[in-house]
């Protein structure tokens, strides 16, 4: 038999915070929030850490630059080089445009990437609804239950307006 979890909808985002300190203080397993805005403060309780997408989006942006750069001087100084004018063959500022336009790209499409992959969303993923309305005005959280479901019930009883025990294969 595998591990077994409980579902719990509450109608109020503070309420959801309040029993989420509560579950965390008798040492029980939070697994996930499910909430249908942004509630400030669920991050730390799930233990989640700060993005490393601004590193991805540098060194990808650095990685653009590098290779702009390198084509640009390699195309009209070396490959095919052009007497225009007089002007130098190696004429930087006039990368400049072309090279900034390549780092944006790079950066920008690589974090939307490296989001996509951090976040496992890709294209048709299904999602599971432990509520029907947790994407209207529910907030659910998910506790993985440890030889504590009394406790976590009783905690969980007087602020939940739905409560639902569902085995590994639910999930």
């Amino acid at each position: 038999m595998g591990d077994r979890y409980i579902v719990a909808s509450f109608d109020d985002e503070h309420d959801l915070v309040h029993v989420a300190h509560e579950v965390k203080n008798v040492s029980a397993e939070i697994v996930d929030f499910f909430t249908p805005f942004p509630v400030h403060g669920l991050d730390d309780l799930l233990g989640i850490t700060r993005t490393r997408l601004p590193f991805v989006t540098f060194v990808a942006g650095g990685f653009g630059l590098v290779l702009a750069m390198a084509f640009q001087i390699w195309s009209s100084a070396y490959d095919w080089p052009i007497n225009v004018g007089g002007k130098p063959m190696l004429s930087i500022p006039a990368f400049i445009p072309i090279t900034f336009e390549l780092m944006v790209l790079f950066g920008a499409l690589s974090t939307v990437a490296a989001f996509f992959f951090i976040s496992k969303l890709y294209p048709s993923k299904t999602i599971k609804l432990y509520n029907l309305r947790q994407l209207d005005d529910k907030f659910l959280i998910l506790i993985k239950i440890h030889n504590n479901q009394n406790e976590l019930e009783n905690i969980l009883k007087n602020k939940s307006s739905d409560l639902k025990i569902l085995n590994e294969e639910d999930l």
